[in-house]
């Protein structure tokens, strides 16, 4: 009989994989702002933080490390940014908004957990599988996952903060199965991204699935990647392990 491939270890990426926002990016910075006294409509600040947001991570890759920056620094300085494109030029008066925007948003109540996340990491769990989040996000995180009630699931959690790269470097992946102590073949990561996770994981050697999000897929995206790597949600990730365990064992 064939021996069955078993897998070892998943890991996470956790925005809109996991976790998503509560209210819009632009939302929450126009409420933010209206407690301070400042009106600004909320979709000029959500064009205006896409496009601050693309900038900042060209210039300042991975929160700036490099650049001698904190990642706290590099947030504050995002949010004058977007208000600064969407036309408010006082830049003391978005200094405390920015400070309670940092804030808020490592607080649980900004974030919810998506559906079928907890069912999904306890079923994770009772396969006997080791799971870690790698995700591109700040300090912030730990306690994020803390406050929605994920962190209890995961081994670790490994930032691109604390790592020094971001996915899709492959030294970001490389460390995750470093301190999982487990081998390419024998882990699998699970993300909304086709740069960052998909083909992130898969220049590794890991096996990959692929979260589809609220926005239709990019044909090409869709051409390139097989049916059963693809979740439509979260509750199709374990019928997908099985599958795949599967079919490695047929091979």
């Amino acid at each position: 009989m064939a021996h069955r491939l078993q897998l070892r270890l998943l890991t996470w990426d956790v925005k809109d994989t996991l976790l998503r926002l509560r209210h819009p990016v632009g939302v929450e910075y126009a409420t933010k702002a209206r407690a301070h006294g400042l009106e600004v409509e909320a979709t000029a600040l959500g064009q205006a933080f896409k496009q601050a947001y693309k900038a900042q991570n060209q210039s300042f890759p991975n929160y700036g490390l490099s650049h001698g920056l904190t990642s706290r620094q590099w947030w504050l300085d995002l949010v004058q940014q977007t208000f600064h494109q969407a036309g408010v030029r006082d830049a003391q008066a978005v200094a405390p908004i920015a400070e309670q925007l940092y804030k808020d948003f490592s607080s649980p109540s900004t974030w919810q957990v998506l559906e079928g996340a907890e069912a999904t990491l306890r079923g994770c769990r009772k396969r006997g599988l080791k799971l870690a989040v790698v995700s591109n996000f700040d300090r912030r995180l730990e306690d994020i996952l803390e406050g929605v009630g994920l962190r209890e699931h995961f081994d670790f959690v490994l930032t691109s903060e604390a790592a020094g790269w971001p996915k899709p470097d492959p030294r970001i992946f490389h460390e995750a199965l470093h301190l999982a102590k487990v081998e390419p073949a024998v882990g699998a990561h699970i993300g909304d991204s086709y740069q960052c996770d998909y083909k992130g994981a898969r220049a590794v050697g890991m096996h990959s699935f692929l979260v589809a999000g609220p926005e239709p897929l990019d044909p090409a995206v869709k051409d390139s990647v097989p049916q059963e790597h693809f979740l439509p949600s979260l509750s199709h990730l374990l019928p997908a392990l099985d599958y795949l365990e599967g079919s490695l064992a047929r091979h």
